[in-house]
């Protein structure tokens, strides 16, 4: 079995034309790697698992999703693969390194999906995103209270928090709680199976602790 085939057996939901055009972001991410490291090289040789699976899953969250955000959406992992999958949303990604937006670009086209791309840091993006947003994603970016901190703009008005994390997450989830309020699940990983997906579905700020005296 082809490492495509075994892919399409963990989510066997997801359409053909979406593994297509999986397939044409993987050829054009080998044809790019060897000029801009997009991903570890180490993970190459399992991409179908280690990136599409991972990236495709976050579907499952928000399957009726029609504003999307990715910050810090690098090779396009997930931010082109939710654009793939779930053709009439609004996706955008934002990427401050101008080499992996050219590639996200170009990877669009190859790919046939629509995006926007924001060619800035996360923390000037937030005056270019639509009003409304129904999720936002990020992977591989922070530890979640950091990450927590740099999605807080969309969070705190209303859309859901997908983000996933590896063995770590329940750890991350509870340093995340010393400086928010977060209603959060985890969702297991279908990719793997020590890694979960932390679903946030409300995020406020702690009170900041006055010291007496």
């Amino acid at each position: 079995m082809n490492a495509r085939s075994h892919a399409e057996l963990l989510l066997p939901e997801v359409s053909r034309e979406t593994w297509d055009r999986a397939d044409r972001l993987i050829q054009i991410l080998l044809k790019w790697q060897p000029r801009i490291n997009l991903v570890s090289a180490s993970t190459l040789s399992d991409a179908w698992t280690r990136h599409v699976v991972d990236s495709l899953q976050l579907v499952q969250a928000a399957p009726t999703a029609k504003a999307w955000v990715d910050l810090g959406s690098g090779a396009g992992f997930p931010g082109l693969l939710i654009a793939a999958a779930l053709d009439s949303a609004d996706v955008h990604l934002v990427e401050s390194d101008q080499r992996k937006c050219a590639f996200l670009r170009e990877a669009a086209r190859a790919m046939g999906v629509t995006v926007r791309i924001h060619s800035m840091r996360i923390e000037a993006c937030y005056g270019d995103l639509p009003a409304q947003i129904d999720v936002v994603s990020a992977r591989a970016l922070a530890p979640l209270p950091k990450l927590l901190s740099l999605a807080a703009p969309i969070l705190e008005n209303g859309a859901k928090g997908v983000f996933p994390k590896g063995r770590d997450a329940e750890a991350e989830l509870t340093a995340a709680r010393e400086y928010w309020n977060i209603e959060a699940g985890l969702m297991p990983s279908i990719s793997d199976p020590h890694a979960r997906v932390v679903v946030v579905s409300s995020l406020s700020p702690r009170p900041v602790q006055q010291s007496g005296g």
